[in-house]
């Protein structure tokens, strides 16, 4: 039985494969490459449900409702998070920007308060940016880590979604294909018998 405490991530099959969705309070990082989807992820869980939150984005121009946060110190960063389902796009621009150990020192302690008050704050990590020192830093820092991978096969792209990091639960043992569609991501909530 799901949850019911768990946020939606606004996608059926991953609030599956998560037993109900997202815990509150809980640091979040979705990582992959720019192609992989991981923006409409971030966007389907902002959306989803009736609270309000926060979209920062540091990376591009802000769309409609998202905070423009491109040149905030992180002090501005925190307090422009506001509600319980926050997004910051991306934390590759604030390692880039301002180095690993501000970036760290954000995710785990400038935004503590922010996360013991029940948000769940979704931090996007753009794969092949980082130094493996980097990255790991990062997975460290993360309460729930989830990889978007994406290979060209012949004339097919294969999109897989692995939950690598699932703090204080169990991590489910398999990858979960998914498809990128108009209204953002469609995950496969069936299994291949062979």
């Amino acid at each position: 039985m799901a949850d019911t405490s768990k946020r939606s991530t606004g996608i059926a099959g991953l609030d599956l494969a998560l037993d109900g969705g997202f815990p509150p309070g809980a640091r979040i990082i979705i990582s992959g490459s720019p192609l992989s989807g991981l923006e409409l992820l971030a966007q389907q869980f902002w959306r989803t449900g009736n609270a309000a939150g926060a979209y920062l984005m540091l990376d591009a121009v802000p769309r409609e409702g998202m905070t423009d946060a491109r040149g905030m110190d992180t002090a501005a960063l925190a307090g422009a998070m506001q509600g319980e389902r926050i997004v910051v796009d991306s934390l590759s621009t604030l390692i880039a920007t301002r180095g690993i150990d501000a970036a760290t020192r954000f995710v785990l302690h400038d935004t503590r308060a922010i996360v013991e008050g029940g948000a769940t704050i979704i931090y996007l990590l753009y794969t092949g940016l980082h130094s493996p020192l980097e990255e790991a830093r990062m997975m460290r820092a993360a309460d729930v880590f989830i990889t978007l991978r994406h290979q060209v096969h012949g004339n097919e792209v294969e999109r897989t979604l692995a939950i690598e990091k699932l703090k204080d639960a169990n991590v489910p043992q398999r990858v979960i294909p998914y498809h990128i569609i108009a209204k953002g991501l469609e995950l496969s909530t069936t299994s291949r018998v062979v």
